[in-house]
């Protein structure tokens, strides 16, 4: 018997040791856990670029805005005074905020705007995210200029799962407009006709050699040979996907979207606005300057888009020095055509997740959006200079038909929150309310959307899977669709209708991509998993920020679990008030 109550007592030991260890393990995590403060102050702050001196929002002076650098783990509190003309909010893009839906940043969707002098403080924890996030202006198109990048090492004490690099350098892709980009989508909005494209594509800000007075501020990043160095990059253009390429350099992918990914090679990668990549580059080639290059990937058929190229360039230490008065170009990458489709979706359908991940099998919401373009009809005695887009309509956009409307009076969460009536619905259609040919011929019965405010209400819990479905309404194209407060699983993605009886054998339920930004081809399909674990309302747009503006969105209510820690927090005493 003796011997028995031996056998029972060491295994109880060894959990209770292990229990402790656990625990201590843990409370160590949260002593190196650091929190950190940043004053972001919104100002107009003179910019030259493209030989015109421009008076541009910045955060603190800065464009773009401050690089900020964290740990997983770790929490920010970052006070925002707002001393511009506009209104302003800041959102964290890609940041889970688990139980902070108030810290979120969309205008109108989780707070009211930070108006000219007012004041928000936004805190928040980083949970299990290591990598390349960014953040930005989420108010009109303020985030032209107002952007900057946000950093996130691992925990205290462990390492990435590749090699350590040499050096790590922020590589942020910009669109700069030869004007206040305010102004640019405030006339588009009252001619109802596509807003003007930008003039200038930028990296870090700059937009290099090939544009007329920026060749002597051209961004360099130094390498020394044989050293490998892990570039974050970064889509923070406002309207258009982009191509990136260092010339006779491969990159290895490893990450995207502050997740760790299966590494692979290419020589160019391909971006939609708010996505990051995270790549390797070993400089193996002899001592010289290469340039990077940008230029857009523009799938829209006829539609206008910045056929420009910006470049950096990627400078060896041990490079030459030319002779006195000779000027010694660097060598040129040769980018993919503007509508290489082809290159563009083998690079995004290369991402695999580092490791086997837990997928939703069983799903308890299985929803299909169409996501793409319309034209509203002129309305009633409004004049032509108000429809200017193509033969006398304005331009709009939806998802299942519906054109999301901003509130004005109150954010969508204080609405939720407080059980204010009149503010949204709860009625998104979880189909589209008609069925038809998307991809096709579309009959123009159907280019024109109704115009709401529309929630569709998950339970806390919910497995979700969406088919995000482009149409070729007036015209098709890639769209970026980014979901707030969450990542998701891509499980696969493929051009033309979506049929649910052949294309679901593609789905990739071992190790897909995680993300918080989906490229749904060009007249083609994505689809999506996640579980609704986190409580608020969360919005769901095309961040192509003219799609946005023209209601490419939705946003879903995630309603509260059973105890506390499935519960939205209480909101902050200085939330802003419409």
């Amino acid at each position: 018997m003796q011997a028995f109550n031996m056998s029972i007592a060491n295994p109880l030991r060894s959990l209770l040791i292990y229990g402790i260890l656990l625990l201590f393990a843990n409370a160590v995590s949260l002593a190196k856990a650091k929190i950190h403060n940043h004053d972001f102050v919104i100002q107009a702050t003179p910019v030259k670029r493209l030989c015109n001196t421009r008076s541009t929002i910045t955060v603190n002076g800065q464009f773009p805005g401050p690089t900020l650098e964290v740990n997983n783990g770790d929490t920010l509190v970052v006070k925002v005074v707002n001393k511009a003309q506009y209104n302003v909010t800041i959102h964290w893009h890609g940041v889970r905020q688990m139980r902070t839906a108030w810290a979120d940043g969309p205008e109108f969707i989780t707070q009211c705007p930070i108006r000219p002098g007012g004041s928000y403080t936004y805190r928040f924890t980083i949970q299990g995210q290591e990598g390349t996030l960014w953040w930005h202006a989420h108010s009109s198109w303020l985030r032209a200029t107002v952007y900057g990048a946000l950093v996130i090492h691992p925990k205290e004490g462990t390492s990435y799962p590749f090699p350590k690099p040499k050096r790590e350098t922020p590589i942020l892709l910009g669109e700069w407009w030869d004007a206040n980009p305010i102004d640019v989508i405030r006339q588009a909005t009252r001619t109802g006709a596509a807003p003007n494209v930008s003039d200038a594509y930028t990296i870090n800000g700059q937009p290099g050699d090939l544009y007329k007075c920026s060749s002597q501020d051209t961004t360099i990043v130094h390498v020394d040979s044989g050293e490998t160095n892990l570039l974050r990059v970064i889509n923070a253009g406002l309207n258009q996907q982009l191509f990136f390429k260092v010339a006779n350099h491969k990159f290895t992918v490893v990450g995207a979207d502050a997740s760790y990914v299966k590494p692979f090679t290419t020589s160019v990668i391909m971006l939609g606005p708010g996505q990051t990549t995270d790549v390797l580059i070993t400089a193996n080639q002899p001592p010289a300057r290469y340039y990077m290059a940008v230029r857009a990937y523009a799938s829209a058929q006829g539609a206008p888009f910045d056929n420009t190229t910006t470049t950096a360039i990627l400078e060896y230490k041990a490079a030459p020095c030319p002779a006195k008065g000779v000027k010694i170009n660097p060598i040129l990458p040769s980018l993919p055509a503007f509508n290489d489709t082809a290159t563009a979706t083998t690079f995004t359908s290369s991402f695999r997740s580092a490791r086997k991940v837990d997928v939703p099998t069983e799903i308890d919401e299985n929803l299909f959006f169409t996501v793409g373009l319309g034209l509203n009809n002129c309305p009633a005695g409004a004049s032509s200079s108000s429809c200017q887009g193509p033969n006398g309509t304005r331009f709009t956009a939806s998802m299942n038909n519906v054109s999301f409307v901003l509130p004005s009076n109150f954010s969508l969460l204080q609405a939720h929150h407080q059980g204010i009536p009149g503010v949204f619905s709860t009625d998104f259609p979880a189909v589209p309310p008609v069925k038809f040919d998307y991809t096709g011929n579309v009959s123009r019965s159907l280019w024109q959307p109704i115009s709401a405010t529309k929630l569709y209400k998950l339970k806390y819990g919910a497995r979700v899977q969406i088919v995000l479905q482009g149409t070729s309404i007036f015209t098709a194209e890639n769209h970026p669709i980014h979901l707030h407060g969450y990542d998701f699983y891509i499980l696969a993605e493929g051009f033309g209708n979506f049929n649910p009886q052949t294309d679901t054998a593609k789905f990739n339920l071992v190790d897909p991509p995680l993300r918080n930004t989906a490229s749904v081809p060009v007249n083609g399909w994505s689809v999506i998993r996640f579980v609704a674990d986190n409580p608020g309302v969360w919005i769901m747009h095309c961040h192509l920020d003219v799609h946005i503006t023209w209601g490419l969105a939705m946003a879903f209510l995630v309603q509260n679990g059973v105890t506390q820690l499935e519960a939205l927090e209480e909101p902050p005493v200085d939330l802003p008030v419409c």
